[in-house]
Protein backbone atom coordinates (compact mmCIF):
# COMPACT_ATOMS: atom_id res chain seq x y z
CA UNK A 1 0.00 0.00 0.00
CA UNK A 2 1.10 3.58 -0.36
CA UNK A 3 1.05 6.68 1.80
CA UNK A 4 -2.26 7.46 0.14
CA UNK A 5 -3.80 4.47 1.98
CA UNK A 6 -3.56 6.28 5.31
CA UNK A 7 -5.30 9.30 3.77
CA UNK A 8 -8.07 7.53 1.89
CA UNK A 9 -8.82 4.32 3.82
CA UNK A 10 -10.28 5.81 7.04
CA UNK A 11 -14.06 5.93 6.79
CA UNK A 12 -14.23 3.62 3.76
CA UNK A 13 -16.62 0.71 4.41
CA UNK A 14 -14.03 -1.95 3.42
CA UNK A 15 -10.63 -0.29 3.67
CA UNK A 16 -11.42 1.65 6.84
CA UNK A 17 -11.79 -1.28 9.25
CA UNK A 18 -8.81 -3.10 7.70
CA UNK A 19 -6.60 0.02 7.87
CA UNK A 20 -7.67 0.94 11.40
CA UNK A 21 -7.61 -2.47 13.05
CA UNK A 22 -5.54 -4.99 11.09
CA UNK A 23 -3.05 -3.55 8.61
CA UNK A 24 0.40 -3.53 10.20
CA UNK A 25 -0.83 -5.03 13.48
CA UNK A 26 1.16 -8.04 14.75
CA UNK A 27 -0.74 -11.34 14.74
CA UNK A 28 0.16 -14.73 16.24
CA UNK A 29 -2.79 -16.96 15.33
CA UNK A 30 -1.89 -19.31 12.48
CA UNK A 31 -5.40 -19.11 10.99
CA UNK A 32 -5.03 -15.32 10.77
CA UNK A 33 -1.58 -15.64 9.20
CA UNK A 34 -2.82 -18.25 6.73
CA UNK A 35 -5.82 -16.08 5.82
CA UNK A 36 -3.56 -13.12 5.13
CA UNK A 37 -1.28 -15.27 2.96
CA UNK A 38 -4.23 -16.64 0.95
CA UNK A 39 -5.74 -13.17 0.53
CA UNK A 40 -2.43 -11.62 -0.55
CA UNK A 41 -1.89 -14.41 -3.08
CA UNK A 42 -5.37 -13.88 -4.47
CA UNK A 43 -4.88 -10.12 -4.65
CA UNK A 44 -2.14 -10.51 -7.27
CA UNK A 45 -3.37 -8.73 -10.39
CA UNK A 46 -6.48 -7.40 -8.65
CA UNK A 47 -7.37 -4.58 -6.26
CA UNK A 48 -7.26 -5.01 -2.50
CA UNK A 49 -10.82 -3.70 -2.39
CA UNK A 50 -11.93 -6.67 -4.52
CA UNK A 51 -10.29 -9.05 -2.03
CA UNK A 52 -11.78 -7.32 1.00
CA UNK A 53 -15.23 -7.49 -0.63
CA UNK A 54 -14.79 -11.26 -1.08
CA UNK A 55 -13.16 -11.88 2.30
CA UNK A 56 -16.16 -13.51 3.98
CA UNK A 57 -16.66 -15.77 0.96
CA UNK A 58 -12.99 -16.79 1.08
CA UNK A 59 -13.35 -17.64 4.77
CA UNK A 60 -16.36 -19.81 4.07
CA UNK A 61 -14.82 -21.47 1.00
CA UNK A 62 -11.54 -22.20 2.80
CA UNK A 63 -13.04 -23.65 6.00
CA UNK A 64 -12.42 -20.56 8.10
CA UNK A 65 -8.74 -20.81 7.12
CA UNK A 66 -8.36 -23.88 9.29
CA UNK A 67 -4.96 -25.11 8.10
CA UNK A 68 -5.63 -28.77 8.97
CA UNK A 69 -8.88 -28.83 7.01
CA UNK A 70 -7.53 -26.97 3.96
CA UNK A 71 -4.48 -29.26 3.85
CA UNK A 72 -6.91 -32.20 3.48
CA UNK A 73 -8.81 -30.62 0.57
CA UNK A 74 -9.07 -33.09 -2.28
CA UNK A 75 -10.32 -33.12 -5.85
CA UNK A 76 -13.93 -32.51 -4.80
CA UNK A 77 -12.96 -29.45 -2.80
CA UNK A 78 -10.88 -28.19 -5.70
CA UNK A 79 -13.88 -28.51 -8.06
CA UNK A 80 -16.07 -26.75 -5.49
CA UNK A 81 -13.61 -23.86 -5.22
CA UNK A 82 -13.25 -23.56 -8.99
CA UNK A 83 -17.03 -23.34 -9.25
CA UNK A 84 -17.48 -20.76 -6.47
CA UNK A 85 -18.12 -17.40 -8.18
CA UNK A 86 -17.86 -15.61 -4.83
CA UNK A 87 -14.07 -16.09 -4.69
CA UNK A 88 -11.23 -15.76 -7.21
CA UNK A 89 -11.50 -18.86 -9.38
CA UNK A 90 -7.90 -19.13 -10.42
CA UNK A 91 -6.57 -22.69 -10.51
CA UNK A 92 -2.97 -21.68 -9.71
CA UNK A 93 -4.04 -19.59 -6.70
CA UNK A 94 -6.34 -22.32 -5.39
CA UNK A 95 -3.60 -24.93 -5.81
CA UNK A 96 -1.20 -22.61 -3.96
CA UNK A 97 -3.59 -22.17 -1.02
CA UNK A 98 -4.04 -25.91 -0.58
CA UNK A 99 -0.37 -26.74 -1.05
CA UNK A 100 0.70 -23.92 1.28
CA UNK A 101 -1.62 -25.31 3.97
CA UNK A 102 0.25 -28.62 3.68
CA UNK A 103 3.56 -26.79 3.98
CA UNK A 104 2.28 -25.02 7.09
CA UNK A 105 1.45 -28.40 8.67
CA UNK A 106 5.06 -29.46 8.11
CA UNK A 107 6.18 -26.12 9.55
CA UNK A 108 4.10 -26.77 12.65
CA UNK A 109 6.07 -29.99 13.16
CA UNK A 110 9.43 -28.28 12.65
CA UNK A 111 8.80 -24.92 14.36
CA UNK A 112 5.58 -25.23 16.38
CA UNK A 113 3.63 -22.66 14.35
CA UNK A 114 3.74 -20.36 11.34
CA UNK A 115 4.29 -17.43 13.73
CA UNK A 116 7.27 -19.20 15.32
CA UNK A 117 8.72 -19.85 11.87
CA UNK A 118 8.39 -16.16 10.99
CA UNK A 119 9.98 -15.18 14.31
CA UNK A 120 12.79 -17.66 13.76
CA UNK A 121 13.72 -15.99 10.47
CA UNK A 122 13.35 -12.40 11.65
CA UNK A 123 14.99 -9.95 11.11
CA UNK A 124 15.53 -10.10 7.39
CA UNK A 125 15.53 -7.65 4.51
CA UNK A 126 12.60 -7.72 2.11
CA UNK A 127 14.75 -9.43 -0.53
CA UNK A 128 15.84 -12.01 2.05
CA UNK A 129 12.21 -12.69 2.97
CA UNK A 130 11.20 -12.98 -0.69
CA UNK A 131 13.96 -15.51 -1.34
CA UNK A 132 12.93 -17.53 1.73
CA UNK A 133 9.22 -17.48 0.85
CA UNK A 134 9.91 -18.54 -2.74
CA UNK A 135 11.82 -21.57 -1.42
CA UNK A 136 9.13 -22.37 1.16
CA UNK A 137 5.73 -21.54 -0.40
CA UNK A 138 3.96 -21.50 -3.74
CA UNK A 139 2.94 -18.34 -5.60
CA UNK A 140 4.84 -15.89 -3.39
CA UNK A 141 6.51 -13.14 -5.39
CA UNK A 142 7.98 -9.89 -4.16
CA UNK A 143 4.78 -7.86 -3.87
CA UNK A 144 2.84 -10.67 -2.21
CA UNK A 145 5.59 -11.32 0.35
CA UNK A 146 6.20 -7.63 0.99
CA UNK A 147 2.53 -6.86 1.63
CA UNK A 148 2.03 -10.01 3.69
CA UNK A 149 4.94 -9.13 5.99
CA UNK A 150 4.11 -5.43 6.16
CA UNK A 151 0.49 -6.25 6.99
CA UNK A 152 1.68 -8.29 10.00
CA UNK A 153 4.36 -5.93 11.27
CA UNK A 154 7.44 -7.86 10.11
CA UNK A 155 8.37 -5.09 7.69
CA UNK A 156 7.82 -1.38 8.34
CA UNK A 157 5.77 0.93 6.15
CA UNK A 158 2.15 -0.04 6.67
CA UNK A 159 1.30 3.42 8.05
CA UNK A 160 2.76 6.88 7.83
CA UNK A 161 4.12 8.39 11.05
CA UNK A 162 1.34 11.01 11.04
CA UNK A 163 -1.38 8.34 10.85
CA UNK A 164 -3.13 7.81 14.24
CA UNK A 165 -2.91 4.03 13.72
CA UNK A 166 0.89 4.23 13.60
CA UNK A 167 1.06 5.03 17.33
CA UNK A 168 -1.28 2.14 18.15
CA UNK A 169 1.00 -0.24 16.29
CA UNK A 170 4.13 1.13 17.95
CA UNK A 171 2.55 0.41 21.33
CA UNK A 172 2.25 -3.25 20.30
CA UNK A 173 6.01 -3.49 19.62
CA UNK A 174 5.78 -4.93 16.09
CA UNK A 175 8.59 -7.25 14.98
CA UNK A 176 10.12 -4.65 12.64
CA UNK A 177 11.01 -2.55 15.70
CA UNK A 178 12.83 -5.44 17.39
CA UNK A 179 15.69 -5.78 14.98
CA UNK A 180 17.27 -4.42 11.88
CA UNK A 181 17.96 -6.77 8.96
CA UNK A 182 21.47 -5.38 8.58
CA UNK A 183 22.34 -6.48 12.13
CA UNK A 184 21.29 -10.12 11.65
CA UNK A 185 24.48 -11.38 9.93
CA UNK A 186 26.67 -9.70 12.55
CA UNK A 187 24.73 -11.36 15.38
CA UNK A 188 25.10 -14.76 13.75
CA UNK A 189 28.85 -14.19 13.34
CA UNK A 190 29.25 -13.30 17.01
CA UNK A 191 27.24 -16.37 18.02
CA UNK A 192 29.47 -18.51 15.80
CA UNK A 193 32.58 -17.05 17.45
CA UNK A 194 31.18 -17.78 20.92
CA UNK A 195 30.53 -21.41 19.98
CA UNK A 196 34.08 -21.89 18.63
Amino acid sequence: MSAAYCRHAPGHPLHGPYHDGEYGFPARDDAVLFERLVLEINQAGLSWQTILAKRAAFAEAFAGFDIDRVARFGAGDHRRLMGDARIIRNRVKIDAAIDNAKRLLAMRDSHGSFAAWLDGHHPRSKSGWVSLFKKTFRFTGGEIVGEFLMSLGYLPGAHQAWCPVYQKILALDPPWRRGKPSSAPKRRTIEAEIRS
